[in-house]
């Protein structure tokens, strides 16, 4: 996920679901070009209906770009990080797209959708840069490459009860449903693509759909679970969501000067698959190993890390890195952070100091992710 408004539109474009958060009363932000909804009641009352129940969310804002021919899967290996051409029909996979020297243009979804189509999510903010990259990429392949960003919606239901409201609305068998594989079905009788993924470290489900069928989509869910459940969930508390499931956030953890190697993402990588972009700066990179590393943090007292604040020894002061995100973490009850920091400080246990206005807090680093859910 992206937080960054790279947008050159004049005006933020709604999502088919508009009408539905304005009704709920949510407080709506410009993200990346799209008018989405930030909250409704309290962040916090969302964020523990995700933990301990499930949230609704409308995600109609990420990037699709779908690939279609015999030559689908080779375009991706070359243009992509991970090896797509071994994934089976109806899974899917975490990836990258790379610069020529390594630096990341974004992190993806790739689902294989049939034995020739692909469909490839990418964050708001970078679907213009992600479809220009693979348009240039795959040219010399025997794939057609279309942006189907308008022509479909997407929500996501995500907590521990989303199996159970899904099960009525369905024939799909989501028990033989694994993380990470999406089946076409129907849900409520409206046609979608139903994907076990998520961002927010919970079991859940994002559904794919005509913009036409998002609104009665979103009120069969609602339905489903009776008073609040699901909650309408939106943008804040889904980054802090995440936070706790130590999941980078691209402009953050991910940027274009950092290769997945520094951000604790190597595996994501496949050198084995042959040549692709980028494939000499990251084979150069993960040989020399990273000089800093992503790394968790845990404050000690009340006031929270924010992106932006300087890490530091905490004897001398001098500056050693930078937090990329921080806030308090409603599940723990103390606050949580993740920092670049040199590879000889990133060993758990390590005590350090965030400068926070002026002040320094200390911290403790600690493995990711911060919350890890009961499987």
């Amino acid at each position: 996920m992206s937080h960054q408004d790279t947008s050159h539109q004049d005006r933020s474009r709604p999502t088919p679901l508009h009408a539905v958060h304005v009704a709920l009363g949510a407080s709506m932000t410009d993200f990346a070009g799209w008018t989405m909804p930030l909250r409704y009641t309290s962040e916090l009352a969302e964020h523990h209906a995700v933990r301990n129940a499930a949230g609704l969310f409308d995600l109609s804002h990420m990037g699709e770009i779908v690939l279609t021919g015999p030559g689908s899967a080779a375009a991706l290996d070359h243009a992509l990080v991970g090896n797509i051409g071994k994934l089976a029909v109806h899974r899917a996979r975490y990836t990258m797209i790379c610069d020529t020297d390594g630096g990341v243009l974004d992190d993806l979804i790739v689902y294989r959708t049939g034995q020739q189509e692909y469909l490839v999510v990418a964050n708001a903010a970078n679907t213009a840069v992600v479809l220009a990259a693979l348009t240039e990429r795959v040219a010399g392949f025997d794939t057609e490459l279309r942006d189907a960003t308008e022509d479909q919606a997407l929500l996501a239901v995500q907590g521990p009860r989303a199996v159970d409201l899904l099960t009525p609305l369905t024939d799909a068998d989501l028990g033989a449903l694994k993380y990470y594989a999406s089946v076409p079905t129907t849900v409520s009788g409206h046609p979608v693509l139903l994907a076990r993924t998520g961002y927010t470290g919970e079991d859940g489900f994002e559904l794919f759909c005509a913009p036409d069928d998002a609104e009665p989509l979103w009120n069969a869910l609602r339905a489903a679970g009776g008073p609040q459940v699901p909650l309408p969930a939106g943008l804040a508390c889904r980054d802090s969501l995440r936070l706790e499931a130590g999941m980078p956030l691209y402009g953050n953890e991910l940027t274009r000067e950092r290769t997945p190697f520094e951000a604790g993402l190597g595996r994501v990588v496949k050198f084995d698959k042959g040549d692709f972009v980028g494939r000499d700066a990251l084979l150069a990179r993960a040989e020399a190993g990273p000089r800093e590393t992503l790394v968790g943090l845990v404050g000690r007292g009340r006031r929270a890390p924010r992106a932006g604040y300087p890490v530091v020894d905490p004897a001398t002061g001098a500056p050693l890195g930078v937090v990329t995100s921080g806030a308090p973490s409603p599940t723990l009850g103390k606050p949580v952070a993740m920092a670049y920091v040199p590879v000889d400080r990133a060993e758990p246990g390590t005590e350090l100091a965030v400068d926070v206005r002026g002040r320094q807090e200390p911290v403790d680093v600690v493995p990711l992710p911060f919350y890890r859910r009961e499987s």
